[in-house]
């Protein structure tokens, strides 16, 4: 890992006397020293944690693999070479116009004709009913 020591040891002691300092307005000495040293803890262990990721994400790259295959000069394993293949011929004649089908398949189409609904109640009927339910 790069660094060492020291830097998580720095990132605690200034996360205890952020803390200290902080909780010292509202708190007992004691309080504000337990609570920093449990914030040294804390800021020691994200330090070492930071160290790790930056460790790993800026690490050179592993030995390269043995050559195999045509290319003796690039090693298997480290380039992905993604190309899509070329369908703009396809594209094409998606977009021409296709001469309208619907007048041959729909010949035989007739559209629904549902009966209408008509009331042969007589209206004065109606209304007693309604009346009926909204009294309840």
């Amino acid at each position: 890992m790069k660094g060492n020591l020291r830097f998580n040891l720095v990132f605690g002691v200034i996360g205890f006397i952020l803390t200290l300092l902080f909780s010292l307005t509202n708190n007992l000495f004691m309080t504000s020293v337990i609570r920093g040293l449990v914030s040294f803890v804390i800021w020691f262990v994200l330090a070492f944690l930071l160290r790790w990721a930056w460790t790993a994400v800026s690490a050179p790259p592993a030995e390269e693999a043995p050559v195999s295959g045509k290319d003796e000069d690039m090693p298997t394993g480290n380039q992905l070479d993604l190309t899509t293949p070329d369908e703009s011929d396809e594209l094409n004649e998606l977009l021409k116009q296709k001469p309208d089908l619907s007048n041959e398949r729909g010949a035989g189409f007739t559209p629904l004709q549902p009966p209408k609904l008509v009331s042969t109640k007589d209206p004065e009927e109606l209304a007693k009913a309604v009346r009926h339910l909204t009294e309840k």
